[in-house]
Order: structure tokens, then C-alpha cells, then sequence
């Protein structure tokens, strides 16, 4: 399976970025980072600048087309930069609009919010955005991780580094369920 991880050039948390990475390979799979610029991304450990990671594929229209799955780390500024760029935008929903499954953790549900792809769902997230994902038609939990399997795609949601043990596993759970025709 190939897998994009969509993120800004900057601001992206590192160890939500890496450890879902890790895992899918782990997994075999293909993780693919995608960008709206080229070259590398600035990851931080919370406010201080962190590693850099090469971009594999920068956005340009894109869809979902040649990817399994969607993994979107958080970061305070990542997601905020990302609903901001039309095409960023547009990428994420056209994963909702295939059916392929999609994984957000921390403030990454923003760009979904955006995308207006959380009515309905139940998810959950930071804290801070309850009201942005609420106001969106969607349903906030403060939960670990949280599964909705609403038609026509799988939305798997985390609040924070803490929960990446479950967050992966559960990705993991459900990127492979989709993969065997279930999902």
C-alpha cells in the first residue's frame, strides 16, 4: 500500500509525523510524503525546530488517485497552513470522496474541517478544536483514538503524542481492513 502523509513545508510535529511513518513501514507499506512545496518540510518538537524531511511529491491538483490511504500529522502550524492551500484542501477530501481511509492526529483535523468532511462523524483531537470540529456538523470525544467508519471512508482520529501507541496500531488496524476489501 502506498501512503501519503500530507504536511505544510513547515511546523509539522516531528514525532507525529515519524512514529505513524515508522509504523507503516513496519507494515511493509509505502509511505509517501507529500507537500505544497518542494524540497524539505521543518518539523518541531513543539514550539523549537526539530528534524527536516524530504518531500516525495509535491501537490499540484492532485487526488487521491495514487495513494491507499491518507496519515495527517499534527502541529499547531502544519494544519493551520494546510487549510489554508486550496490544494491541500482538495487532496484530503478527494480521499473521503474514494473511500480510502484517513488518519488525522492532534490538530490535523482542521484541514478536515476545512475540507468539510466532518459532518456526521464522530472524532476526536486536541482539545482546542471541539468547537471548530462541532460547529462542522461533527461530534468531538475525548478519546485516545477514535474510529468512525461513516460512508463513503474510514476517519481515524488521536488527540495527542501521548496516544500514538494506540493511534498507530489502530491506523495500522484499519489502513489493513481496507486493504482486505472491508473497508
Amino acid at each position: 500500500m502506498r501512503i501519503a502523509f500530507l504536511t505544510a513545508p513547515e511546523g509539522v510535529e516531528e514525532v507525529e509525523l515519524t512514529e505513524p511513518w515508522k509504523a507503516v513501514e513496519g507494515a511493509g507499506w509505502n509511505p509517501q510524503l507529500v507537500s505544497t512545496a518542494p524540497g524539505q518540510v521543518q518539523a518541531f518538537d513543539h514550539l523549537d525546530k526539530a528534524g527536516r524531511f524530504t518531500v516525495d511529491h509535491v501537490l499540484a491538483g492532485d487526488t487521491s488517485e495514487a495513494f491507499d490511504a491518507l496519515v495527517l500529522p499534527g502541529g499547531v502550524a502544519n494544519p493551520d497552513a494546510l487549510r489554508m492551500d486550496e490544494r491541500a484542501v482538495g487532496f484530503a477530501r478527494s480521499f473521503f470522496t474514494a473511500g480510502k481511509p484517513v488518519a488525522a492526529i492532534c490538530h490535523a483535523p482542521w484541514t478536515l474541517v476545512e475540507a468539510d468532511v466532518v459532518r456526521g462523524r464522530t472524532l476526536t483531537s486536541w482539545p482546542s478544536l471541539a468547537t471548530d470540529i462541532r460547529n462542522a456538523g461533527g461530534t468531538w470525544v475525548d478519546e485516545q483514538v477514535q474510529v468512525c467508519r461513516a460512508e463513503p471512508a474510514t476517519l481515524i482520529t488521536s488527540r495527542k503524542p501521548d496516544d500514538l501507541d494506540v493511534f498507530c496500531a489502530t491506523l495500522l488496524r484499519e489502513f489493513d481492513r481496507h486493504a482486505q476489501g472491508a473497508g
